[in-house]
């Protein structure tokens, strides 16, 4: 009853990581680390999809197989997991056995209740999303509105497909009703409106042809792969189980929580929950769906050059300085810009300045007067921003939970200009030593309380400041963020 469900979207590795890809690893883990502070039994799933068709192009532009694009890529992923301090508990490849397995078990249940059938079909097919578009869903150059620039693939073949126009009504009281309940707001009424348009009968399968034979094999046919998108999502059932360990499967699903991008909302929102619900198996509760990262004001793209590698930025600022710019710059309910440049300048003055300036003065202070006590009766604690802060991230506004333990870091600051500590170093008197014991104290639960705060931000920035202020002696050390 205790269990917290949290999934990663499920990334395409036909390409290395961008600053997009890390947006979401660090909002994911955030949320992840906020639970437990809640006394949750957290599992964060993540994984990578290997079976989609851009992965099969991406490995024929290089020469190389899929199976070593995959590899390649994939560690790129694992690697950029590690260095941001992410930690997802369940790993899922989409060429894993159990996934296979698992894949093709959801597929025959959806057989099962005769959602499935198959015909030939001509449409246009956009790669860069995995799906067919209707000309009414392109913009007004007959392309997608999420790859501009790349021509959509005239497709003719005989594939299977899924009865979504079935499950039309249910999707749409399920949406209406937060049985899946999405936010924000604007994006449950934007999923509202199309399934209110009425739902089309999707493909869920490709030739082995046009799959260059890559991708899970469609049950009893093996002339036909599954479509990406039925397999990529059911990587979040494989991760607990399903389809392996039914008593894992029972005692993990559904999903609490989806952390997805605002492009595939159509797959989670409405995709998703109808595989399910034609299969008879319970439905995640909850999207989070988040918004994109521009550079420089515009999309991020290999044409322009300016795709962002989140590594080169870990390696020149830190972790924790990526992950509080990610997280305190921009709303996740709104396009946000990324630029480096923007982003040294809060490393300096909110970072180097702000955070690691208090807490190098605090420790300076305590090192030099010789402090010795964690607490103390006389300090009087600031106003408590506890419940602020806990509704900020459950409603995934970590912005502004952010903004709330900054601050609280200037009204420390604030504190010690005001009551001068430096001065009672100078005055020997035991009334003076009492006075300075008091204001150090409160000075350093604050910046105890600050750490704690922080945890789920900056992991690894918590755990110096905790370690740093649990001593007897405060001693100083090099400096948290040193100033570019």
């Amino acid at each position: 009853m205790n269990k917290f469900y949290i999934t990663n979207a499920i990334p395409y590795v036909n390409a290395r990581p961008h600053i997009g890809h890390a947006l979401e690893f660090i909002q994911s883990d955030t949320i992840a680390r906020f639970q437990k502070t809640q006394g949750k039994n957290v599992i964060l799933s993540c994984g990578y999809d290997e079976n989609s068709l851009k992965n099969v192009q991406a490995a024929e532009a290089e020469g190389i197989s899929v199976q070593e694009l995959v590899d390649k890529n994939g560690k790129l992923f694992f690697d950029l997991w590690d260095k941001l301090g992410t930690k997802f508990d369940k790993i899922v490849k989409g060429s894993d056995s159990r996934h296979i397995e698992s894949s093709q078990k959801l597929w025959q249940l959806c057989e099962k209740n005769k959602d499935i059938y198959k015909k030939t079909y001509t449409g246009l097919y956009c790669v860069g999303c995995e799906q067919f578009y209707t000309k009414e869903e392109l913009d007004k150059n007959r392309q997608c509105f999420e790859h501009p620039g790349k021509p959509l693939e005239k497709v003719s073949e005989e594939n299977y497909f899924f009865k979504l126009s079935k499950y039309t009504d249910k999707i749409l009281k399920l949406i209406v009703s937060n049985g899946l309940e999405i936010v924000p707001e604007f994006r449950k009424n934007e999923i509202i409106s199309f399934v209110k348009n009425g739902l089309e009968d999707i493909s869920i399968s490709r030739s082995n042809e046009r799959a260059k034979n890559w991708g899970v094999p469609v049950p009893n046919d093996p002339t036909q792969k599954i479509y990406v998108w039925f397999d990529a999502l059911n990587i979040y059932q494989t991760s607990v189980g399903f389809g392996w360990d039914p008593d894992l499967y029972k005692k993990l699903w559904p999903a609490d929580l989806h952390v997805i991008g605002k492009g595939i909302i159509r797959f989670h929102a409405v995709y998703w929950p109808a595989f399910l619900l034609s299969a008879g198996l319970l439905l995640p509760k909850k999207l989070f769906v988040h918004e994109y990262f521009t550079v420089n004001g515009q999309k991020m793209s290999k044409t322009l050059g300016n795709v962002i590698d989140p590594v080169v930025l870990i390696e020149k600022y830190g972790a924790d300085a990526l992950r509080y710019y990610c997280l305190a710059k921009f709303s996740p309910f709104s396009d946000g810009d990324f630029s480096e440049s923007k982003f040294t300048q809060v490393y300096n003055s909110d970072l180097a300045n702000g955070l690691g300036n208090l807490v190098a003065r605090v420790a300076k202070l305590c090192e030099t007067s010789g402090f010795k006590e964690m607490s103390s009766d006389k300090s009087v604690h600031m106003i408590d921003i506890a419940d602020e802060y806990k509704k900020a991230l459950e409603e995934y506004r970590f912005n502004d939970a952010l903004n709330l333990i900054f601050q609280k870091i200037s009204r420390l600051d604030k504190y010690i200009n005001e009551e001068k500590p430096w001065e009672l170093l100078k005055i020997s008197t035991n009334h003076k030593g009492r006075e300075l014991s008091a204001i150090l104290a409160h000075s350093v639960d604050q910046i105890v309380e600050i750490a704690i705060l922080l945890s789920p931000f900056m992991p690894a920035t918590s755990e110096i400041i905790k370690k740093q202020f649990s001593q007897v002696e405060i001693k100083s050390q090099d400096p948290l963020f040193p100033r570019i």
